[in-house]
């Protein structure tokens, strides 16, 4: 696959105190494979689906044992001037544009509202080798409780457009770069319990959501929410047994017409 255009999620990883169990259940649930890990970049060990680069996982670090979550990054040209449009429109650069061999060029930024996210300027490694295939990364979703702060940060440090979906029983924005969309933007209101921290929620795609969420909880998942159906697929939010949140989707179980949205300007 060619290098990402700026802005585009190209890649995700999580860390986790038991990379062992964490390659466990994510094979079990969806059918990843696992690839050698590399001592010299911290055990970071990439996950296939069908031969093809879809994730990483990686053992914690130390003092952030615990403390296991999903990282989607973003694709930049330039991590250092990423980083810098980080601070220059509110966030905070959690880890400075730091070279990976020869693999590429990573950072790690907080958006005003106290999201985590990263950047990705390729190298050899130019991010996800399959989307929205069972077992691959399909979409993403910025869980915020104060989306004006996150609504302005996106585009301000990455080229998106957005878009607003008329509903009045949900607060939802949509980023696109030019007409393709690739972010989505959710207010988390009171249903939301007040320890769950801002995050992107990471979706990856599955043959069957409610097989999957079926393997998720016999394996000591927990699940959040649905099944549901909405226009977009069949979808379910989970947490994996070591508290690490992410959602599964069938996107070809579609019900409903898809939402009404305005331009924001």
């Amino acid at each position: 696959m060619a290098v990402q255009p700026e802005g585009k999620p190209c890649w995700a990883d999580a860390m986790f105190s038991d990379v062992e169990g964490a390659k466990s259940f994510y094979g079990d649930v969806l059918g990843w494979t696992f690839g050698e890990s590399s001592s010299a970049y911290g055990n970071y060990t990439q996950a296939y689906a069908n031969g093809k680069a879809v994730a990483a996982v990686v053992p914690a670090m130390t003092g952030q044992e615990g403390h296991s979550a999903w990282c989607l990054y973003f694709a930049s040209p330039d991590a250092a001037a990423a980083a810098t449009k980080i601070k220059d429109y509110g966030g905070e650069v959690l880890m400075e544009p730091m070279q990976v061999g020869e693999f590429g060029t990573m950072a790690l930024g907080r958006d005003p509202s106290g999201v985590v996210f990263g950047v990705w300027q390729a190298g050899t490694h130019e991010g996800f080798e399959a989307t929205a295939v069972p077992g691959a990364y399909a979409w993403a979703e910025v869980f915020t409780r104060e989306p004006e702060k996150s609504d302005a940060f996106f585009p301000a440090v990455f080229p998106l457009g957005a878009k607003q979906v008329e509903d009045d029983a949900v607060d939802f924005r949509i980023f696109s770069l030019g007409e393709e969309p690739v972010l989505g933007r959710m207010k988390m209101t009171d249903d939301f319990p007040i320890e769950v921290p801002p995050c992107i929620n990471v979706y990856f795609t599955v043959e069957n959501c409610d097989a999957a969420v079926a393997k998720a909880t016999e394996r000591g998942g927990i699940l959040r929410f649905g099944p549901m159906d909405s226009p977009f697929g069949r979808f379910a939010a989970l947490s994996d047994p070591q508290g690490a949140s992410f959602s599964v989707i069938d996107m070809t179980t579609t019900q409903g017409d898809m939402p009404k949205m305005t331009d924001v300007s």
